[in-house]
């Protein structure tokens, strides 16, 4: 039977560990419900924007085509890995970045064996992880979640957008966890630039939308999609940022549930090593009492 101090130094580091659990699972629940709020805010106003960004660029002729939106052979591909700056959230980010290496290992193997392949890790984690296994990373932007607004995300999707424009990159592809609820991250892997056009097979009507546009076309073609496609980017990062903060709630409710069995193991444990103990003891005392009646 296992020493008794043994098991209270257990039972104190246990219950030390459950109330550490306890206080990372309300902390991750009041960012979460923040990180939500902004999330649900932002998603009707993108969901649209991009809606009729898709639309426009879809039914463009070549002479007025928006630069994001030129098809290119994907020679040189940045892939944007989206994960958290901290551990402690269940498998959240060895989900994304898992999701990013099936992504290159089934579309872009050719161009990472030819160094033309690039990450863009937001989040300290997938930089970690990437610039450990020497893949071209740039790592400009992955401390982006120390203080996430919408004018630090405009910066990296300002330079996402520069370096498409200018033929750095041919393919861009954000890979990040969706908010779906506290307990439930659907991984994405989505192209970002050149814009995807609408899929044909689509069951919606495929004419074309009767916009008015205004001031014009060309204003449309230089403001609209370049703010949109901003809008975009940081609506990923709000996906990312809700959900890396239910994920942790969730491993901390679980970490806080596994440490109270097993206190309860170790309590009983601790119950049998004493009540054997106890017993032992009455045994030498009743044994030492027989003895001495006997001599």
């Amino acid at each position: 039977m296992a020493n008794l101090k043994e098991i209270r130094i257990r039972i104190k580091s246990v219950t030390s560990t459950q109330q550490i659990t306890k206080a990372m699972k309300m902390v991750a629940a009041s960012r979460l419900r923040r990180a939500q709020d902004s999330i649900l805010q932002m998603r009707p106003y993108a969901k649209k924007l991009y809606f009729i960004l898709e639309n426009i660029t879809t039914w463009l002729d070549a002479d007025t085509q928006s630069i994001y939106s030129v098809d290119k052979d994907p020679k040189k591909v940045l892939l944007v890995v989206v994960t958290s700056d901290r551990g402690l959230c269940g498998a959240f980010n060895s989900n994304a970045i898992k999701l990013a290496l099936e992504q290159i290992k089934e579309q872009y193997t050719e161009q990472k064996n030819d160094n033309r392949l690039w990450i863009m890790p937001i989040g300290l984690k997938s930089e970690e992880y990437f610039k450990k296994r020497k893949y071209q990373v740039v790592e400009d932007y992955a401390g982006l979640f120390s203080d996430l607004s919408f004018e630090q995300a405009k910066i990296a999707a300002e330079y996402i957008m520069e370096a498409f424009k200018t033929d750095r990159y041919d393919r861009i592809e954000l890979v990040y966890n969706e908010f779906k609820n506290v307990a439930t991250q659907i991984l994405r892997a989505e192209q970002f630039l050149p814009i995807p056009k609408k899929d044909e097979d689509d069951n919606d009507d495929q004419q074309p939308v009767d916009y008015i546009f205004e001031p014009s076309l060309k204003y449309i073609l230089e403001d609209l999609i370049p703010q949109t496609l901003k809008i975009q980017f940081y609506k990923a990062l709000l996906e990312s940022n809700a959900s890396e903060h239910g994920a942790r709630m969730t491993a901390m409710e679980k970490a806080t549930e596994n440490a109270g069995d097993l206190l309860q193991d170790l309590k009983l444990k601790y119950n049998q090593s004493r009540q054997s103990a106890i017993t032992n003891e009455i045994l030498e005392i009743v044994s030492g009492a027989e003895a001495l009646k006997g001599g």
